[in-house]
C-alpha cells in the first residue's frame, strides 16, 4: 500500500477543498485508510507536506491521434522544434514535440503536466484502426475517442426519411464498428454540403444534395438517438458556423434545437462571436454565457486561444477552406468517402491582430462568465487554439486578475473596445481549477472512476509544489504524478511508462441491421463491409463499457 502523507487535498467531487489529509492507494485504486495503523500497512510513503494534491487531469476535448494529425505533422515540419521542455528518464523514447507532438511525446507531455486521461474528439470510422494504433502508442494516459457522425450519409438518409428506429440501430452499429466511446457531430450537414462546394450555415435551411434535411434535423435526431442509447457521454457537438462573426445567433439557436436534451458544446470560444463581418467582429461571450446558463442540459469546453503558433485541424472542411482564403496559409483538405471531411491550416495568433485579440479574450470571458465550473472545462481544442502543454498559462490568467489586466493592456485600444474581459474581476480558486481540469470533464464523460480521490477511484493523482521554483507557473511541473497507483513522474523525471487503458462503449442494437448496411457498402464504399469494423483485439488495453 502507498500513502501520500500530509498534502493539501483538492477533491471537489467529494467536497474536499484544501484539507490536509492522507491518501491511500492499494494496487490501481484509492482505498480507505487502514484500520490497523498506517505505518504497518504502507510499503512506501510520499511526503506531500506543503504541496497540492489533485486528481489527475482529464482533457475532455483534444486531437492527439489519427490520420489528420499525421497530415498536420507533415504540413508543418518547421513547428516541430518548438515545444514545452521534455522530462528526462531512462524509459523515455525520443520524440518530436511542437504543435502536434508524436504519439509517445504526447503521453510524456500530458503526464509531465499532471494529466492522466484524454479524449480524442474526432475519428472517422474509415481511419479508426490507425487511430487506435496511435492511441495505443501514446503512453501513460488513459484514452477515449469519439466517432464522427453528423455527415455520415447513411445516417443522414435515415434521419431525412424519418426512420428514427433504424437510424438508432445504425448509429449503435457504427459506434461498435469503430470501437469508440461516443459520438461527435461536426458542422452537421456542412461537410455533406461541402462535397457540392456549399456549407450549412442556416440551421433550418435544406442541406445541399437533400430534399428536406436540415442541420436542425441532424442535431435533434442524433441527440435523441444518443440519449436513447444511453451513452455515458452526450452528443459532442461542434456547432455550425464555427469561427464566423455573428455566429452567436447560430449557437443560441442550436441550444433551442436541442430542446433540453443532453449535449456537450465543443470549443465554445469559436462559436461566441458578435458583429456582422470581420471589421465589426466583437465578443459575444455575455450573450452566449447567459443563454448557456439557461440550459442546464448542456456542458461545454472553452477552446481557449493563446497567442503564438497553432495548427488548425478540424472535420469542418468548409471552414478550413475559408480560413485558407482569409490567410493565404498552407491548406490541406480530405473528404472521407461517405462519412466526414478534414481540413488543416497552420495558423499564428497575434496579439496585435484585432480578430485574434478578440478570440483570446472570448475564451477567458466564457470561463469567467459561466458561473458553474462543473459545466465548462479547460481546453484549447488542441492544437487549434494552442497546444495542450500551455494549459498552465490559461490557469494563471484565470487565477490572477492583476496579471490578466496587465495582459489586456498589451492589446490595441480597438481590440479592448470589443471585449468585456477587463470588466471581469473573478479569480478562480484552486478548487475551481480542480473542477475545470479534472472533476468536471470526468463527470461529463461519464467516467465515474476518474476526476476524484474517493475510495474506489482510479489512483490517478498529481502532486504539485505550492510554490513552483525557477519562475515556473503553478501547475506547470508536478512533483509527482501517479497513474493507476504507479509513480510515473517524480522530481521532473519519468520513472515508469505504462500503456494506459482505452475506454470503448458497446451499445445495444439489433444485429439484423447488418443486412441493411451491407448492400449500401457494396454500392457506395471503396472498402468492403467485412474489412470496415475494427476488431476489438486491435484496441489493446480496451475497457469495454455497457449501459
Amino acid at each position: 500500500m502507498l500513502r501520500i502523507n500530509g498534502g493539501t487535498v483538492y477533491d471537489p467531487a467529494n467536497g474536499i477543498d484544501g484539507v490536509v489529509k492522507d491518501i491511500y492507494i492499494d494496487g490501481e485504486r484509492i482505498v480507505a485508510p487502514p484500520t490497523g495503523g498506517a505505518d504497518a500497512s504502507t510499503s512506501r510513503t510520499i511526503d506531500a507536506t506543503g504541496m497540492l494534491v489533485f486528481p489527475g487531469g482529464v482533457d475532455v476535448h483534444t486531437h492527439v491521434a489519427g490520420g489528420a494529425l499525421n497530415f498536420a505533422r507533415g504540413l508543418v515540419p518547421e513547428n516541430q522544434r518548438a515545444a514545452r521542455k521534455f522530462l528526462h528518464g531512462a524509459n523515455r523514447r525520443a520524440g518530436i514535440g511542437g504543435m502536434t507532438p508524436t504519439t509517445f511525446a504526447t503521453g510524456y507531455l500530458y503526464a509531465g503536466m499532471g494529466w492522466t486521461t484524454v479524449n480524442e474528439a474526432a475519428v472517422p470510422i474509415l481511419s479508426a484502426k490507425h487511430t487506435h494504433e496511435e492511441l495505443h502508442d501514446t503512453p501513460i494516459v488513459d484514452k477515449s475517442c469519439l466517432v464522427l457522425m453528423a455527415n455520415n450519409e447513411i445516417v443522414l438518409d435515415l434521419i431525412e426519411a424519418g426512420e428514427v428506429e433504424r437510424a438508432q440501430h445504425v448509429v449503435a452499429w457504427l459506434i461498435w464498428a469503430a470501437k469508440v466511446y461516443g459520438v461527435k457531430a461536426v458542422n452537421p450537414g456542412g461537410v455533406a454540403a461541402w462535397k457540392w462546394g456549399k456549407n450549412a450555415s442556416n440551421l433550418h435551411q435544406t442541406i445541399e444534395g437533400y430534399k428536406t434535411l436540415t442541420p436542425a434535423d441532424i442535431i435533434s435526431g442524433l441527440a435523441k438517438i444518443i440519449d436513447d442509447l444511453q451513452l455515458p457521454h452526450p452528443l459532442h457537438l461542434h456547432c455550425n458556423n464555427l469561427g464566423n462573426p455573428g455566429n452567436i445567433s447560430t449557437t443560441i439557436e442550436t441550444m433551442k434545437v436541442l430542446e433540453g436534451r443532453r449535449a456537450h458544446l465543443a470549443h465554445l470560444q469559436f462559436h461566441a462571436y458578435g458583429g456582422d463581418d470581420w471589421p465589426t467582429m466583437r465578443s459575444g461571450a455575455v450573450e452566449i454565457a447567459e443563454a448557456f446558463e439557461k440550459n442546464p442540459n448542456l456542458t461545454t469546453d472553452a477552446g481557449a486561444v493563446l497567442f503564438g503558433d497553432a495548427v488548425t485541424i478540424t472535420a469542418d472542411g468548409p471552414w478550413q477552406h475559408m480560413l485558407h482564403q482569409l490567410t493565404g496559409r498552407k491548406w490541406g483538405n480530405l473528404d472521407v468517402e461517405n462519412e466526414t471531411g478534414c481540413g488543416i491550416v497552420p495558423y499564428v495568433y497575434r496579439d496585435r491582430h484585432t480578430v485574434n485579440a478578440v478570440q483570446w479574450a472570448v475564451g477567458l470571458e466564457l470561463l469567467l462568465l459561466i458561473k458553474d465550473p462543473w459545466r465548462i472545462y479547460l481546453t484549447t481544442d488542441h492544437p487549434n487554439g494552442g497546444c495542450f502543454w500551455r494549459y498552465p498559462e490559461i490557469i494563471r490568467l484565470l487565477m490572477d486578475k492583476e496579471f490578466r489586466k496587465e495582459q489586456i493592456k498589451q492589446l490595441s485600444a480597438d481590440a479592448q473596445s470589443r471585449i468585456v474581459l477587463g470588466e471581469l474581476d473573478r479569480e478562480y480558486t484552486l478548487s475551481e481549477v480542480a473542477i475545470i481540469t479534472s472533476a468536471g470533464p470526468a463527470r461529463a464523460l461519464g467516467l465515474s472512476q476518474k476526476g476524484h480521490l474517493g475510495v474506489g477511484a482510479d489512483a490517478d493523482v498529481t502532486i504539485y509544489p505550492a510554490r513552483p521554483a525557477n519562475d515556473d507557473m503553478l501547475f506547470s511541473y508536478p512533483r509527482y504524478v501517479l497513474k493507476g497507483g504507479e509513480i510515473v513522474v517524480e522530481e521532473g523525471e519519468i520513472r515508469a511508462v505504462s500503456e494506459g487503458k482505452e475506454f470503448v462503449f458497446r451499445p445495444a442494437y439489433d444485429e439484423q441491421i447488418e443486412e441493411y448496411i451491407r448492400p449500401l457498402f457494396q454500392k457506395v464504399y471503396t472498402m468492403s463491409f467485412e474489412n470496415y469494423p475494427v476488431e476489438i483485439e486491435r484496441v489493446r488495453g480496451a475497457e469495454v463499457v455497457t449501459k
